[in-house]
């Protein structure tokens, strides 16, 4: 029976197998394949009613001749894993972006989905991709492969004046609507606020009626690690600027300067890739051998080290000659940082890219027991665990708090560090009680000299999957570019630069993984400039389609007040009104898809996250839509920014209205001090 149904299957072609949804017969079972690198196991958390509940959800995809199999393999998945992936119905053709030509669909704005939704879930892109998870531990683009296929279904059958509704990855339905509305809608994790807590999302993630997309995954714009390089290394550069620009050192390199931090599953390659590109060292600490080993195979990472003596060496070697290099340590970085710390090797820049966003499920290993036995204490003590993780961030704390005082610029890269090592009792809080000791990276790099200034993570891919056409959009971009800074004002001048190095760099430094893919820093003038030229360059033939789309560290997109808005100081960083209202602007201006989400890199419950994808065809209407949503998806950013009184929105947003006499934004008017101080309360 099971070699006749693999036959159909592989004689059935990929078009058909798309159009087919679920399938008219029940695919075999099959094991989970042994070497893949899986999920953590979720907390069992349903009582024995929510199980049966649980699986009578799941139930529900597929027809009642299948219900008495097919419910004792969803109980089982439930008891292994604490989630129903459905494993069993994984498509099994490869996983991967293809060329948009290749997807069967009515409409070419459903093909480009199609094939962003199939590069998350591609195993060179995807961190968890049997259970459908792309990124940090739990960011997933489907909750099981029956919501997979129905999507996939859907968008082959979709015509230009439909849209698909996805709730947390249930496909609701096609709807009718309009040409110009967006083909897709995604909301993923939106809970009612008296329950939104930890547990409540274990449990209703688990019963199947919601789930954490993250942002970029959720949205289906992770392009790999690339993105997250681009930020890194923004980030590390200017790191870098502030820690060897003071005293007598202006001008001195980073070449020899250690870079110390963590993370190289949920993150990907990011981080020792960013060192390289910023010219340190950098020592990336990583508890799982299979995730370090994995990314030194692809080259994101120099050398692979996992004894503590060998690295204390090699890191010494490395700074006597001022190497540019970087290294896995198959190890937990607390003992990196303590160890260095006795050792007395100076730290220039320290952060951490754990995913503390999830501390209890995977996204941070606690310090002295191993990988296996952590990933036990998660299933069957996730007391203990809880424990022993709340413990390591103490230690981490310390070890951080002693390099610091010698010197050390450490900074949060908002994955929720300092805001999980302040709650298990770290001394990480500044002497007013309210605010951390150490800034996030936003709040003294990428907000004041990025984000309020309109610059942030612009992103494309080549839907023809052909690398030419990317060669040829990097060109175009450069260009675009390096035209607008012969005009910029001084202020944005070295943004400008470090992007058209960045750009003009990027092949040789070999960044794509999955879809031909690029990322950058624009401002609104560069990303609707550069799209212009992206729509001209299609309609005239020279290259195929392509889809814009933009991650969540962006100016306008996200309200997190530990991380992308954690620079606003009015009162108002603990509000998500500007994603809100970017999500819905968006949609009504253009953008192909729109997405909002419950979470995002620091954390479902921790950030809003709206984001968007659009699809350049190379049209006139294309060439509206992007004028339209580009201009408004950053400038309702810069004047939220702007109205928080941050002095380099206020000079952005003025500038654009001077550009744009459409757009007239409330200005802030600024108080005195002694006029408050003066005050009686």
């Amino acid at each position: 029976m099971e070699s006749t149904k693999n036959t159909q299957e592989t004689a059935m072609s990929f078009a058909e197998i798309i159009k087919q949804g679920i399938p008219s017969e029940l695919p075999a079972a099959r094991p989970y394949p042994a070497d893949a690198n899986r999920a953590p196991k979720r907390k069992d958390i349903l009582s024995i009613d929510e199980k049966q509940l649980a699986v009578r959800n799941a139930l529900r995809y597929f027809p009642k001749a299948w219900h008495q199999e097919l419910a004792v393999e969803f109980a089982q998945e439930l008891k292994d894993f604490g989630r129903i992936y459905m494993y069993r119905f994984k498509p099994n053709y490869s996983l991967k972006a293809r060329s948009v030509s290749d997807y069967p669909a009515k409409c070419q704005q459903a093909a480009a989905i199609m094939l962003m939704v199939d590069n998350n879930l591609d195993p060179a892109v995807a961190q968890h991709p049997e259970e459908l998870i792309t990124y940090g531990g739990n960011g997933a683009v489907f909750q099981n492969w029956a919501q997979y296929l129905l999507a996939m279904k859907y968008l082959s059958e979709m015509e230009s004046d439909q849209t698909l509704h996805l709730y947390s990855g249930h496909p609701m339905g096609l709807f009718p609507s309009s040409e110009d509305a967006p083909r897709v809608v995604v909301t993923n994790g939106m809970m009612i606020p008296n329950y939104s807590q930890p547990d409540d999302w274990e449990k209703f993630n688990a019963l199947g009626v919601t789930q954490y997309g993250q942002m970029t995954a959720g949205s289906f714009m992770y392009i790999g690690p690339q993105g997250i390089v681009h930020g890194t290394t923004i980030t590390v550069m200017n790191a870098f600027r502030k820690v060897l620009n003071t005293g007598g050192k202006k001008g001195e390199s980073s070449k020899g300067k250690i870079f110390l931090t963590a993370g190289l599953g949920g993150m990907s390659g990011a981080q020792p890739k960013a060192g390289n590109i910023a010219n340190c060292i950098t020592v990336c600490a990583e508890v799982n051998a299979h995730a370090a080993t994995k990314r030194h195979q692809q080259g994101w990472v120099d050398e692979l080290i996992d004894n503590m003596d060998e690295l204390v060496a090699r890191v010494k070697t490395a700074q006597a000659n001022e190497e540019v290099v970087s290294i896995a340590y198959i190890g937990n970085v607390v003992d990196v940082w303590e160890s260095f710390y006795e050792k007395e090797i100076y730290i220039h820049l320290g952060s951490d890219q754990t995913s503390l966003h999830n501390p209890w499920s995977g996204g941070y290993y606690p310090v002295d027991i191993s990988y296996e036995e952590s990933n036990r204490l998660i299933r069957e003590e996730p007391e203990v665990f809880k424990t022993k993780v709340q413990a390591t961030l103490k230690r981490h704390a310390d070890a951080v708090n002693k390099h610091t005082a010698r010197g050390t610029y450490f900074f949060d890269y908002g994955n929720a560090f300092l805001l999980e090592a302040s709650r298990a009792g770290g001394d990480v809080m500044a002497d007013n009680g309210i605010d951390f000791k150490y800034p996030s990276y936003v709040q003294d790099i990428l907000g004041p000299m990025c984000f309020d200034y309109g610059f942030g993570p612009f992103r494309w891919v080549c839907a023809s999957g052909n690398p030419e056409d990317l060669d040829k959009t990097d060109a175009i971009a450069a260009s675009v570019l390096k035209r607008i800074m012969q005009e910029s004002p001084e202020e944005i001048q070295q943004q400008m630069q470090d992007n058209i190095t960045w750009i003009e760099d990027a092949k040789q430094n070999k960044l794509v993984v999955g879809s031909q893919a690029r990322i950058l820093y624009a401002d609104a003038q560069g990303r609707m400039e550069i799209a212009k030229a992206f729509n001209d360059a299609i309609e005239a033939g020279e290259i195929g389609p392509v889809v814009l789309g933009r991650d969540h560290h962006d100016v306008s997109g996200t309200d997190s007040p530990f991380r992308e808005t954690s620079n606003i100081y009015d009162g108002s960083r603990f509000t998500a009104d500007m994603a809100i209202h970017n999500v819905i602007g968006d949609s009504f201006r253009g953008a192909t898809w729109v997405s909002i989400h419950n979470g995002g890199g620091v954390g479902w419950g921790e950030v809003t996250n709206g984001g968007f994808g659009m699809l350049l065809d190379g049209s006139a209407a294309a060439e509206r839509r992007l004028k339209s949503m580009l201009l408004f998806d950053v400038n309702n950013g810069i004047a939220r920014r702007s109205w928080a009184r941050n002095e380099e929105a206020n000079f952005a947003i003025k500038r654009e209205m001077d550009r744009t006499p459409k757009l007239k934004v409330t200005l802030a008017n600024l108080v005195e001090d002694d006029i408050l101080t003066k005050l009686s309360f």
